[in-house]
């Protein structure tokens, strides 16, 4: 059996390792039995024990309705009177601890009647430390060796403690918080919104918020334990990664130890009014929570997660995406015989209940990736100032490299990203790289992946190469066909006159600039127009590439026939590219065919990349077509083309 769960850990460890797949690895709940040391009671006759462990695995105890009978149960692990916490811990908690460094979610369950020893199986004793303080110890040195500086992830552990008191969530780090409520998220993750989270990077700091917290908690005294848990007690323990190199991956895994309150009889417990009360809350969460257990087994469609906040907590952890631990804890002594068969049959049905364990990991925001691309594009200097900042900040340093050791390009472990982002990447290495940017140009991959992307980008410059030839070739033809139709066309037409000298007929000379569209429908005669429209009919789809080109040429046709000078062009031109190096968002929408959209797009690709050098490098940002360029540049240079000639001296008619 432990070899079998040895290799079925390590199988979950390689695969989180590598490409998950869609429908994750089984992982059944893992159940072990612990049986308390005999207690006589005081004042009564000795009795004998009805429980006895076979084997490591194994267990029997006496039929009540038959003494000569017994029932035999084998689970995971059996820990008889004479064990210790440390072999409880060891042998059956410890080894999921590493499966929360891969991003995955682990719980451990103390179940058991009351009186049965949970709560000192995951606390215990100064002397004798439970499962929870070993834990937490384990866990923080394993964090602090995994996120150490030159490792590649930055690890973050946060704590939260809580109560189910009388079917209410209370925050036990902060008592004044009241009912909490239980939410999922899109993703079918179980959260509770305003549960209060403190950080700890040591064994030391989580005493200093949990020991006040435990003190919160609900206690009272029965005739069958003086210090009888009342409530549900959950620690969350949450482990967030942040991988500090590109692709800049996040992982979450998150790990729950539950102490259950223990199932009472109320006959030999003795509870009236308020602990009646406080029984009948905890049995019913407890009858939920086999209900649950027996939907799983059988498949059923619906599964009464919902009907108690015990089980809507405990969603992720039966059935769920967690590597569960359930350990049931067993009185031996004979009056506790029904309450010990009822755990153990519990408990067998536990066995049977099959998890989806998987890794919870995201990418870093697209906001935190463009202020690292801005660090990168600073001076050396700067860069270094601009990063001393952050650590401080964050608080934490990275030691400087040495000076023989080259520059390594951020863009690594591309075989972890889908191929259009691979792309995307290669691109903007090759546009740095253009650009002069410091670093290796080509990304620090390993020999074969590095030939094999210098072969595609290789083989993508000839294709891009070709198709530049073609439309060449493509707009000489189109070129010549329509110079010998301009030419057969231009004897029916008239010389135009020199723009600047047209004039309004027979209308008296205003105070007032006149619009320019109005000048350009008195001065464009219908023969002209007649052309543009013939043109543009006979006019062959062409390539993509080719339809800035396209547009540009249309507009100095159109520009042509208008008879506009060409410095009344150049000063339009000049005025609309010192407004969009210089302008802001606000300036930018005065602009025809620029809405809020677009000017953020145009602010935030000059803060990255700097200023245009032309107009129509317009078309570089991500949102804007080259048609949209097109169309921007033609409605814009009339405009300014337009306040350029009203401030040129007028002559009069």
């Amino acid at each position: 059996m432990a070899v079998a769960a040895a290799a079925t850990g390590a199988t979950r460890s390689h695969l989180s390792k590598g490409r998950i797949s869609r429908r994750p690895a089984v992982a059944r709940v893992r159940v072990a039995v612990r049986l308390r040391p005999f207690v006589e009671e005081t004042g009564s006759t000795s009795e004998s024990s009805c429980v006895r462990g076979l084997d490591s695995c194994s267990l029997e105890i006496a039929n009540g309705r038959n003494s000569q009978e017994t029932l035999k149960y084998q689970f995971d692990a059996f820990y008889g009177e004479t064990s210790t916490q440390q072999d409880i811990y060891a042998g059956f908690v410890q080894p999921i601890l590493r499966h929360l460094m891969n991003g995955q979610n682990a719980s451990v369950l103390a179940y058991g009647p009351t009186g049965a020893g949970k709560t000192y199986t995951m606390l215990g004793s100064p002397e004798q430390p439970g499962i929870i303080p070993r834990a937490l110890k384990d866990l923080l040195q394993l964090t602090w060796e995994e996120g150490a500086e030159g490792r590649p992830w930055a690890i973050t552990v946060y704590m939260s403690y809580l109560e189910i008191y009388q079917e209410k969530v209370l925050d036990l780090l902060a008592p004044a918080s009241g009912d909490l409520v239980i939410r999922e998220d899109r993703w079918g993750n179980i959260l509770i919104p305003g549960l209060t989270q403190k950080p700890i990077a040591s064994f030391t700091d989580f005493e200093q918020h949990f020991l006040p917290a435990s003190r919160n908690r609900t206690v009272g005294a029965t005739r069958l334990n003086q210090r009888s848990s009342r409530s549900h007690a959950v620690l969350l323990v949450k482990v967030e990664q942040r991988e500090r190199m590109a692709p800049f991956r996040q992982r979450e895994g998150k790990l729950y130890l539950i102490d259950l309150a223990g199932s009472e009889d109320n006959r030999r417990t003795g509870n009236q009014g308020l602990r009646l009360k406080e029984s009948g809350a905890i049995n019913a969460s407890l009858f939920v929570l086999g209900k649950v257990v027996d939907a799983l087994n059988q498949g059923l469609p619906r599964v009464p997660y919902r009907d108690s906040k015990l089980t809507r907590l405990l969603q992720d952890s039966l059935g769920g995406s967690a590597h569960s631990v359930l350990i049931a804890n067993i009185a031996p002594e004979r009056r506790f015989y029904l309450d010990t068969v009822t755990s153990l049959n519990f408990a067998s049905r536990s066995k049977e209940v099959i998890n989806r364990p998987f890794t919870h990991k995201s990418f870093q925001p697209l906001g935190e990736r463009v202020k690292l691309a801005q660090k990168e594009s600073l001076d050396p200097p700067e860069a270094k100032r601009v990063r001393s900042q952050d650590e401080l900040e964050d608080g934490t340093s990275s030691p400087e490299p040495p000076p023989s050791c080259p520059k390594r390009s951020p863009l690594k472990q591309l075989n972890t990203l889908e191929p259009a982002v691979q792309e995307r990447l290669l691109n903007l290495d090759r546009i740095l790289d253009a650009r002069g940017s410091q670093g290796t140009s080509i990304l620090s991959t390993p020999r074969r992946e590095r030939t094999a992307l210098e072969k595609a980008l290789k083989e993508k410059d000839s294709e891009i190469q070709r198709l530049k030839e073609k439309y060449k070739e493509l707009e000489a033809n189109r070129l010549s066909q329509r110079h010998k139709e301009l030419e057969e066309e231009n004897g029916s037409l008239a010389p135009p006159c020199p723009f600047p000298s047209q004039t309004v007929p027979n209308i008296k000379p205003l105070n007032r600039v006149v619009p320019f569209q109005l000048i350009q429908e008195q001065t464009t005669s219908q023969s002209k127009t007649q052309v543009l429209q013939k043109e543009n009919r006979k006019r062959k789809p062409e390539p993509l590439r080719g339809q800035q080109e396209e547009q540009a040429e249309g507009l100095r046709t159109t520009l042509a026939l208008l008879q506009v000078p060409p410095d009344l062009l150049a000063e339009s031109r000049r005025k609309i590219l010192g407004l969009l190096n210089t302008g802001s968002a606000k300036e930018l929408r005065r602009l025809q065919r620029i809405g809020e959209k677009k000017a953020q797009l145009i602010v935030g690709w000059r803060e990255l990349h700097g200023p245009f050098a032309e107009v129509e490098d317009l078309g570089l940002v991500e949102g804007i077509s080259d048609k949209q360029v097109a169309t921007f540049l033609k409605a814009n240079i009339l405009s300014f083309a337009a306040e350029c000639f009203s401030a040129l001296p007028r002559r009069d008619a």
